[in-house]
């Protein structure tokens, strides 16, 4: 299991049920740190937004530490943003924005009735005839965040469904495993409430630009990522708690930094209306 891989299967768990929006408009702010080998390496900060029927979640991750010290800077910026319906999440819109060394990268994907409608990139992709995403794979398929409010709606069983997601390059499917429960007492999660399910998760290539070979992405494929999804507050919705994942060199791991939550201000409420 690759930093990478971790990190993306990790961003896409951090998923909100659409019972939250059955509450009082609030912003919920969220953050995560992930280590390598019990480095610094990642921040994650999230910032979700729920007012009547509408949802706006914005994430920002970048490097810290160690780790931002040796290595490429990257920061990245991601934003989804929809309603809500008896049937689950309407997603209207997501983009990804990055910055990797001075490189910059952004996209934005569009949802019509049937799903997946349009996408821009900026600058332009001219992927290679054998790393194109074609249509057929792309419907059905979530930007990354997008994805990771689907994840869940099936709130219990969140980790008995695959995820399609697509970050405008490349197309995968992460399946999720359930393997039980734990006391929230006995997980060392602080702030955890009630019981905490425990999954594992499992990324497979779809189509589109990759590093890594063939046989390498299949064998980092058998190794799971361990993830604790929990409950912090008196809704169902369950947020990652903390995370494991085995490499070649060393263990990565997720934990919860802070977990906060407050009504909406009035602006911030008229602005979600617009």
């Amino acid at each position: 299991m690759s930093f990478r891989r971790a990190f993306i299967a990790f961003a896409v768990s951090l998923g909100m049920p659409a019972v939250a929006l059955a509450q009082d408009a609030r912003q919920v702010e969220i953050g995560y740190e992930i280590t390598f080998a019990g480095v610094g390496g990642f921040r994650i900060d999230v910032v979700a937004r729920f007012n009547g029927a509408t949802y706006d979640v914005e994430t920002s991750t970048y490097k810290e530490g160690t780790l931002k010290a040796l290595t490429m800077n990257y920061v990245g910026r991601n934003r989804a943003w929809g309603g809500f319906s008896p049937q689950g999440a309407r997603p209207s819109a997501g983009s990804l924005s990055l910055m990797v060394g001075d490189t910059p990268r952004t996209w934005l994907a569009q949802y019509g009735a049937s799903g997946f409608l349009q996408e821009t990139h900026t600058p332009v992709w001219k992927p290679a005839p054998q790393q194109a995403i074609p249509d057929a794979d792309k419907q059905g398929s979530l930007d990354p965040l997008s994805a990771a409010l689907s994840v869940g709606l099936a709130g219990d069983a969140a980790c008995d469904r695959p995820v399609r997601s697509n970050d405008g390059k490349r197309r995968i499917d992460i399946m999720f495993r359930k393997i039980g429960m734990e006391p929230a007492a006995t997980t060392g999660i602080p702030g955890a409430q009630g019981d905490v399910l425990v999954c594992e998760m499992y990324t497979k290539r779809v189509s589109g630009e990759f590093d890594d070979a063939p046989k390498e992405a299949e064998t980092e494929r058998e190794r799971p990522i361990k993830i604790w999804l929990a409950r912090f507050d008196q809704t169902q919705i369950r947020y990652p708690g903390k995370l494991e994942a085995q490499t070649f060199l060393a263990t990565i791991r997720g934990r919860l930094l802070y977990f906060r939550e407050r009504p909406l201000t009035q602006q911030e409420s008229q602005a979600m209306k617009k």
